[in-house]
């Protein structure tokens, strides 16, 4: 025990020290399955939310979309490899976290389960559900956890590729013809909302983060990363010539932040839940990819299995 509360002081006092805790370091078990939760989930987000973009790559309108939005779904998986990875520095396996996944156990952003029904939706998520991304993870390249921080600091850098990469299709759209417009318009329309709910609930109604922030985990509150959101997609949408489907969305003065009207927590809880519009068939293409790709684990284990003994015999 005396030991323990010994650790347990250096761990604090690495905390307070704004230093970074290392795989090797001692660490409270809370600590440990708090940032296996949402690095799992973050991990999982990444792989899932390939889906509604890989919907669109053989109907890009052009050659030049087509490679663009190739190019950003690789980098989604890359960062899902990059999250598993930094999962993994906590004693848990990739393939833990995937069964965890398709038992229903651990959860992904809910903002995947939204359909993207035209070219303009690819656009709404780049500018928007990407923007949304960044707000959350810039912060996290500051995250108490080294492997963690690490990973997000590539993460983000392509990230701002991707949130650029929506916003100019958006903006090509907008500034097209009339139909162009309006399709640009009810993507935005659809995908708003959702975008917002991306940050969490209310920070009164959190399960997770006070105690993620008080670890330093998270350096902002599910509130405070959302009204940046907020201030910074406003200019935006008007430099688009978009109209944000707010009405009650005003600028207050005393606060020096935009107002926003209330959000449907009701609609966020029952996606959550598994009752979203594509969440059986995100859930259903996830786990039939990874029963198809079970071929490919089984040679790469083979493979590595077999160069490990030509390694012995020539040694």
């Amino acid at each position: 025990m005396p030991e323990t509360a010994e650790l347990a002081e250096r761990f604090e006092a690495t905390l307070a020290a704004d230093q970074r805790i290392e795989p090797r370091d001692w660490m409270p078990e809370g600590y440990r399955t708090t940032l296996i939760r949402q690095i799992a989930q973050h991990a999982h987000s990444e792989v899932i939310g390939m889906q509604p973009e890989g919907n669109w790559i053989s109907r890009a309108p052009s050659l030049k979309r087509k490679a663009i939005l190739v190019a950003k779904v690789q980098d989604e998986a890359g960062h899902g490899l990059y999250l598993y990875s930094a999962a993994e520095t906590l004693g848990v396996s990739r393939a833990e976290l995937t069964d965890l996944l398709h038992d229903g156990q651990q959860k992904y952003s809910s903002i995947f389960n939204y359909p993207t029904l035209t070219w303009a939706d690819v656009g709404a998520i780049g500018w928007l559900v990407d923007g949304a991304a960044i707000t959350n993870q810039i912060p996290l390249c500051r995250c108490s956890y080294g492997p963690y921080a690490r990973a997000m600091v590539r993460v983000c850098k392509e990230e701002s590729f991707h949130q650029r990469q929506g916003y100019e299709i958006l903006y090509t759209l907008s500034h097209g013809s009339s139909r162009q417009k309006a399709m640009a318009q009810d993507a935005l329309d659809r995908w708003y909302w959702p975008s917002l709910m991306m940050f969490g609930p209310p920070d009164a109604e959190s399960t997770h983060s006070a105690r993620s922030m008080a670890w330093r985990i998270k350096r902002l509150s599910n509130d405070e990363l959302r009204q940046r959101f907020v201030d910074m997609i406003v200019p935006q949408a008007e430099a688009l010539g978009l109209t944000l489907p707010d009405p009650q969305l005003t600028w207050n003065a005393e606060r020096g932040h935009y107002d926003h009207g209330p959000i449907d927590w009701e609609e966020f809880t029952r996606v959550l839940r598994g009752h979203g519009p594509c969440n059986a068939a995100r859930m259903e293409h996830k786990r039939r990819a990874h029963a198809e790709g079970a071929w490919v684990r089984d040679a790469a284990v083979a493979y590595a299995a077999k160069r490990s003994v030509e390694a012995v015999s020539v040694a």
